[in-house]
């Protein structure tokens, strides 16, 4: 079995399990196929009842039943088409709605290293496009394809039973046809790999400069920006143009051996008519009807097959991320429901790339209720230690504790339910700020995230905003300056009432009034609390009970700002004092 039958094999397999709910629509849409292809079949024979037994003898009242019938007829089949139309489209959105469902759940549980490696853009065309065209396999794909093969197998017996020898002539096109539709399938599946790469890549672009469009124009490179998208966009163009190509030829070959069919049963039928052979002319107007009711079915199903063949390919997609091993799939089992706040790593090491470790045997301890900091240059792996923390990434080797357990050993959600991160990039959602704060948590009321902002010292900047707390702040918090997104964060962690903070550089990138507020936030959201503070300014750190010095991913100093200053030509001393001029000439 080659690896694309058996990929799609699993595919379908897969597809299945989706479908299995609902498989009472599945059948019924499976018989409202048959039900239509008979009623279709049965309407050409009707006439040439009507020619040969009504017409010809000119009998108008039997004439009159047989049209009474055909309507019949066609009234049954046109309820078929509609029933299955609509259900086949019903089972692919309702497909789609389960499949996009566990998808959005999937991601969620990813590790980060998972998004480290993946384009954002292209994951969107996952959720969006590509499961469009799942949806299509339903409703336009595979459906209508075995309605067009039972179709075709119904109108050959017919064929048969009438006349086989105007059954041959009908066939005679059929290898010519059936070697060119092989030949389309085999070409348009090879496009249409090179089409969804092509959309994605499009997609992934797109994403990527939106999102960063104030560098581009802060860099003045629109006009490079264009360019780029000019051969991306073009590339997109010409792999659809090659699937158009092989559709414009094969389409009029399929024309053409219908044409051809039709000339051979009128030549055929005729001859015998005309040699005074008994031959009935309502048979000549039946095979020229069943003939292009043959070839209908033949070039649809070659049709049908490019929309199969890209359903195909995207459920390929979309289950390779669904195959990909999740966060909760790795996590333990034990709860963690009551944390006193210990800590312990304990010869940490890690790598994010095979072969390049970032840190290098990492051991120290948090007591309960202590602040520590961790200070060292960019690069030194302080965000990395609270990613571990965090459990984003597996450890390379080491262990790490929280109250003496492993929390390899516990589940993410009741880990990361104690343990608050405030970021140095703060990712607000297109929403009120107190949907921001409460996450849509309702288990968090109104009073509690005012009490807590009254707490922090921020009630009174959230009620200066228009409509207050309930004051949407678009999309990434676009609305609001880098220290008032901070306020919103930390009022965010504090809310959800960790027992483990961690500050991530939170004072970084904010003016001196924001710092202000966000230290006075600090000092009351750390107390009681295990905290963890990365901080960049050092003049953050002067009330930590303890300051861990990094370099190159290793500890190379601990101790309190004051004992640490005390370390001639130490590392946090050589830091606090380049830091100290900095500040002295930025005043002057």
């Amino acid at each position: 079995m080659s690896e694309k039958t058996s990929r799609t094999k699993h595919t379908f397999r897969q597809l299945s399990h989706f479908v299995k709910p609902y498989r009472g629509v599945f059948i019924a849409v499976a018989l409202f196929a048959v039900l239509s292809s008979i009623f279709s079949t049965a309407q050409p024979y009707l006439i040439k009842v009507a020619i040969d037994s009504y017409i010809t003898p000119k009998d108008y009242e039997g004439l009159v039943r047989i049209v009474y019938i055909l309507i019949a007829l066609l009234c049954a089949e046109v309820t078929m088409q509609f029933l299955f139309s609509y259900y086949s489209n019903w089972l692919g959105q309702t497909v789609i709605r389960d499949v996009r469902e566990k998808l959005f759940a999937h991601l969620l549980r990813f590790k980060m290293r998972y998004f480290d490696k993946s384009s954002i853009g292209v994951l969107v065309t996952r959720a969006v496009n590509d499961m469009e065209r799942i949806g299509e396999i339903f409703s336009s794909g595979l459906f209508e394809m075995a309605s067009d093969i039972l179709k075709m197998f119904v109108i050959t017996i017919v064929m048969f039973v009438i006349d086989w020898k105007l059954a041959l002539i009908s066939y005679a096109t059929m290898p010519l046809i059936l070697y060119f539709t092989r030949w389309f399938q085999r070409s348009m599946n090879a496009a249409f790999v090179e089409v969804r790469h092509q959309v994605a890549n499009l997609n992934a672009f797109v994403q990527e400069r939106i999102s960063g469009i104030k560098v581009l124009q802060l860099f003045a490179q629109e006009r490079e920006e264009l360019e780029n998208f000019k051969k991306i966009n073009e590339k997109h163009k010409q792999a659809w143009l090659k699937t158009i190509w092989y559709n414009s030829i094969f389409f009029p070959i399929g024309d053409l051996c219908v044409s051809i069919t039709i000339a051979l049963i009128v030549w055929f039928g005729g001859r015998q008519i005309i040699g005074d052979n008994v031959y009935d002319l309502g048979n000549i107007f039946l095979f020229i009807q069943l003939s292009q009711q043959l070839f209908r079915p033949i070039r649809h199903i070659a049709d049908k097959f490019n929309t199969l063949q890209m359903g195909i390919i995207a459920s390929d997609r979309v289950f390779a991320i669904l195959d990909t091993e999740t966060d909760s799939e790795t996590g333990g089992e034990k709860e963690l429901k009551e944390v006193k706040g210990n800590i312990k790593f304990e010869d940490v090491r890690f790598e994010y790339v095979a072969g390049e470790e970032i840190l290098h045997g990492i051991s120290f301890e948090v007591k309960e209720g202590e602040t520590i900091a961790i200070v060292g240059a960019t690069g030194a792996g302080k965000t990395t230690i609270t990613n571990l923390l965090n459990r984003f990434y597996d450890l390379t080797s080491g262990a790490i504790y929280i109250d003496g357990v492993n929390i390899e050993e516990y589940t993410l959600s009741s880990l990361r339910e104690h343990i608050a991160t405030v970021l140095q990039d703060v990712f607000l959602f297109a929403d009120s700020i107190y949907n921001n704060i409460t996450l849509k948590n309702p288990a968090i009321t109104e009073e509690e995230v005012i009490a807590a902002a009254k707490s922090i010292g921020v009630h009174n900047f959230l009620m200066s905003l228009p409509e207050g707390y309930y004051y949407n702040v678009k999309e990434r918090g676009v609305m609001l300056s880098a220290g008032q997104r901070q306020l919103i964060a930390f009022l965010r962690a504090y809310v959800h009432k960790p027992q483990i903070l961690i500050l991530d550089e939170a004072t970084s990138s904010v003016d001196s009034h924001s710092e202000k507020l966000i230290q006075e936030a600090t000092d009351k959201m750390t107390e009681g609390r295990t905290s963890i503070i990365i901080a960049h300014r050092l003049t953050t750190v002067k009330k930590a009970d303890r300051i861990i010095v990094l370099d190159k991913g290793k500890i190379v100093e601990i101790g309190n700002h004051e004992e640490l200053l005390q370390i001639e030509n130490g590392y946090y001393r050589n830091l606090y004092e380049v830091q100290f001029l900095e500040e002295v000439k930025y005043k002057e």
